[in-house]
C-alpha cells in the first residue's frame, strides 16, 4: 500500500505522518486488499475550541473509495477517529466481498 500525504494550511509533520503510517499498516494487516490511502491535513477557522484541526482519509481498494473525515482540536484524534470509521466500512466491504 501506498500513502500520500497532502497538507492543506498546515506545516508538514513527521510526527503525524509516521502516526498516520502505523495505523493505516494495522488496517492493511486485516484487510490485504487496500492498495492506496491519501491522508489530508487540513486546519480550519472555527469559533469552537475542540474543532479546527481535520483529517480525511481516502482509501482506494476493490469497489468505490472509502473516505472519513474526522474534526478536532488535535491531529492525533482525528487521525484516530477517521481510521475507526474506515475499518467500519472495510468490515462492512469485506462481508460484501464474501458473499459474491
Amino acid at each position: 500500500m501506498s500513502i500520500n500525504f497532502v497538507y492543506d494550511d498546515v506545516k508538514a509533520s513527521a510526527r503525524l505522518e509516521e502516526l498516520a503510517t502505523k495505523k493505516l499498516e494495522k488496517l492493511e494487516d486485516k484487510y490485504d486488499f487496500i492498495v492506496r490511502a491519501d491522508v489530508f491535513f487540513k486546519k480550519e477557522n472555527t469559533s469552537s475550541p475542540n474543532t479546527g484541526l481535520i483529517c480525511n482519509i481516502r482509501l482506494s481498494a476493490p469497489g468505490p473509495r472509502l473516505f472519513a473525515e474526522s474534526n478536532n482540536s488535535k491531529f492525533e484524534v482525528s487521525i484516530a477517529a477517521s481510521v475507526d470509521e474506515l475499518e467500519r466500512q472495510l468490515e462492512k466491504r469485506k462481508g460484501k466481498m464474501k458473499t459474491h
